[in-house]
């Protein structure tokens, strides 16, 4: 049995010909910068030649591949992880097509799976639609994940849709609401920017995560403001949880992003993120990521791979599974601290 106080955002979004009929993601196009052309090429062909500055020790695999659901699955559990937060874009989405045996799977091993709700609504219309989506499909699934009774859910991007949208949804006499026995949820935005507390407490959710594995990248992702955030949560009855990482390297797909490159310094950087998050003393911690290869943040085991005109970075000296067995110790230290009860359940 994981710890299901530690999290972990998982993308299912991986294809391949063998399986699949065709490359997805490994071939990532890339990624333009406001109005500047691009120079060079304009995307990746797949198989050797991936868009990611990383390589998986599992070759360009599929999302939908049996066995590579079972081997991820179990090095989860090893790491000591509980929780999968599966990034979620729709049922007709690619990557939902093996969800059902990825649940079923994760039930078997002991883990838990909620979900990373990506910014694919525009009202508050549609994301009520997804919630009950989710909730008639997996609502009675015993690897459904539930935090104090309630399934717990990420919405990336909450700031994009605005305040009266998740009033109707979030508080329980708006007219959408989903403050119901069928359909309540623990509901946790993303806190980007310095000054969002009215935000978190206008619009009713009930939590805040940090996402980014970019120290620095924006206000809520850099741990020096941790502690903060911890406070006010405290004070107002919201969960904080902090998002941790191993680095950031994404200018395979995004060459113009350098700067926000962070190196994983032989697993320090993955190191000081986890000791500042658990100097906040949080119920939850989320990783960033299991494998978001486009974007070098993942703990999935890497291999040193070299291309005639490109040389993938690697984990150096250290083994392949260096950061899953680095997880495992983090998540003994995070089962130490006790748990908030304090915490108030639900103050909208």
């Amino acid at each position: 049995m994981g710890n299901s106080r530690l999290h972990v955002f998982y993308y299912g979004w991986y294809g391949n010909p063998q399986q699949d009929g065709q490359w997805q993601h490994w071939n990532h196009r890339v990624l333009p910068y406001g109005d500047i052309p691009l120079e060079g090429r304009l995307d990746f062909p797949g198989a050797d030649d991936i868009g990611a500055n990383f390589y998986p020790s599992l070759g360009s695999y599929s999302s939908h591949d049996p066995e590579i659901i079972e081997q991820h699955l179990e090095m989860m559990r090893q790491a000591g992880i509980g929780v999968v937060s599966v990034s979620w874009l729709g049922a007709d989405d690619f990557a939902a097509r093996s969800i059902d045996f990825f649940m079923d799977k994760a039930a078997e091993k002991g883990l838990q799976i909620n979900f990373h709700i990506e910014p694919n609504y525009r009202s508050a219309e549609e994301f009520h639609a997804i919630i009950a989506e989710l909730m008639r499909k997996f609502g009675t699934h015993p690897a459904l994940y539930r935090y104090r009774g309630k399934p717990l859910y990420y919405v990336y991007d909450s700031y994009k849709m605005p305040v009266s949208e998740w009033q109707k949804l979030l508080l329980p006499g708006g007219e959408l609401s989903l403050r119901t026995p069928e359909l309540d949820g623990q509901f946790i935005g993303l806190w980007v920017n310095q000054g969002e507390e009215a935000f978190f407490l206008d619009t009713g959710f009930d939590g805040f995560y940090t996402y980014f594995a970019s120290e620095g990248f924006v206000w809520g992702s850099t741990s020096t403001n941790w502690p903060y955030l911890a406070g006010w949560a405290s004070r107002h009855g919201k969960l904080f949880i902090p998002s941790v990482g191993p680095g950031y390297a994404d200018d395979r797909i995004r060459p113009w992003n350098g700067a926000n490159f962070k190196a994983r310094e032989q697993g320090r950087y993955y190191d000081r993120m986890f000791s500042q998050a658990l100097n906040t003393k949080p119920d939850i911690v989320t990783i960033t990521s299991f494998n978001e290869w486009h974007e070098g943040t993942q703990i999935e085991p890497a291999v040193v791979k070299q291309l005639p005109d490109y040389r993938y970075l690697d984990y150096g000296d250290l083994p392949e599974d260096y950061y899953l067995q680095r997880t495992l110790d983090w998540s003994r230290k995070l089962s130490a601290i006790p748990v908030n009860s304090s915490q108030q359940e639900g103050s909208r």
